[in-house]
């Protein structure tokens, strides 16, 4: 039985998540008890829709639940119903200052909008937005920002601090209350990750509204990585967050993939194929860095939650192996020993090794797959039986 199935009868593994209210991103649940969401956003014009589209599939294919789209001007709104109608997930439009644009967004079938309701004017305004947003059965992100946050709270607090960050939140947030609208989740975005979390923490205590978890303007692939796993991480392992988007400096696929990663880490989602591989040392009996590399590239495909162990030699790789759904370890002469299920099942060489572990893996996913819909017409059977 591999890790990932097991983490609920281990206490050690337990996350007692904050009690948030629910609210509906389109057809996605965030908040209250449904599963953490990974969100991205996308980084063509929205008003080219057919590259914008593009972009959401591939976004789509590697498990993002909700997609952001900037809405800028009159034309990102006018493409944004193509947009909409294309995707298979939530579309969340991106809304600064201009309230028209909200307006637009939500008669085109945004699901969310995203907007600071004290950066859009009067309070007219506003409840035009909520008006909409009721009208078109659209939720609100209130996105907080150190980075644009609003003058009268830097000249208060004399520099962004969780303090000035909450509190910017708390005041956009009675602007919509003050309008009887509650369908929102926050986020209060830093670039420090002190900062952030901070913020979180002091949010989570003053409200019962979804939060919307990120480290803003991280970085790289590889820093920005690191600094959104240490925030949102240590946020998730605190029971804090319901949805969350990872702002890297890569394509939106890649933000996907990395937020799954992390709550793979917790064990607060299972999505694909989970790899427990070592750094490799001189005792290696194949080039574990190239393996990794190659496999994780050719498993992508694999949406299945399972678990693979790659590992260089038979020093760990036998424990490791125990663990996991598949294993491989590295042996002499070009000769490696396969586990299955944690046993020692055969040898495979070294030349035919990718190609036999991604069909091992491809095996697996469908007899999980498989097993999951016997066990759900098992259950169809027993409701039928019961009603009978």
């Amino acid at each position: 039985m591999s890790t990932d199935r097991i983490a609920a009868i281990r206490p050690w593994r337990m996350i007692d998540r904050r009690k948030s209210r629910q609210i509906m991103v389109g057809r996605v649940p965030v908040g209250g008890d449904a599963p953490i969401s990974v969100q991205t956003m996308t980084n063509t014009l929205t008003s080219d829709a057919g590259a914008t589209i593009d972009q959401i599939r591939r976004c789509e294919d590697a498990g993002a639940d909700i997609v952001r789209v900037s809405c800028p001007d009159v034309e990102s709104t006018a493409a944004l119903k193509q947009i909409v109608r294309a995707a298979e997930v939530p579309i969340v439009a991106d809304i600064h200052f201009h309230y028209k644009r909200a307006l637009e967004a939500a008669d085109a079938g945004a699901a969310c909008l995203r907007i600071n309701p004290g950066n859009i004017g009067s309070s007219e305004r506003v409840a035009e937005v909520v008006r909409a947003a009721k009208a078109n059965g659209c939720s609100i992100r209130i996105g907080v920002n150190a980075g644009s946050l609003e003058k009268d709270l830097l000249e208060k607090y004399g520099e962004p601090c969780p303090d000035a960050l909450v509190e910017s939140a708390l005041d956009h947030i009675k602007l919509l209350q003050d309008h009887d609208f509650h369908e929102y989740k926050v986020a209060v975005k830093a670039s420090d990750v002190f900062l952030a979390v901070a913020a979180y923490q002091g949010l989570a205590e003053a409200v019962d509204c979804p939060l919307h978890l990120g480290i803003t303007e991280a970085g790289g692939l590889i820093g920005g990585t690191v600094k959104s796993a240490l925030g949102i991480g240590n946020l998730l392992w605190a029971g804090i967050g319901d949805t969350l988007r990872v702002s890297l400096s890569a394509e939106p696929e890649e933000e996907v993939r990395v937020g799954f990663e992390i709550l793979k880490a917790l064990g607060l989602r299972t999505r694909g194929v989970r790899v427990v591989s070592c750094p490799s040392c001189a005792r290696q009996g194949f080039d574990v860095i190239r393996t990794v590399q190659a496999l994780e590239e050719r498993l992508q495909h694999i949406k299945t939650p399972l678990s693979l162990s790659v590992l260089g030699c038979v020093v760990n790789g036998p424990g490791e192996a125990r663990e996991t759904d598949i294993g491989i370890t590295g042996g002499g002469n070009g000769k490696h020993m396969v586990y299955l299920s944690g046993v020692t099942d055969h040898h495979v060489q070294s030349g035919d090794m990718l190609d036999h572990i991604v069909k091992l893996v491809e095996a697996k996913a469908a007899e999980i797959e498989g097993g999951m819909t016997d066990a759900g017409k098992a259950d169809e059977s027993k409701a039928a039986e019961a009603a009978e």
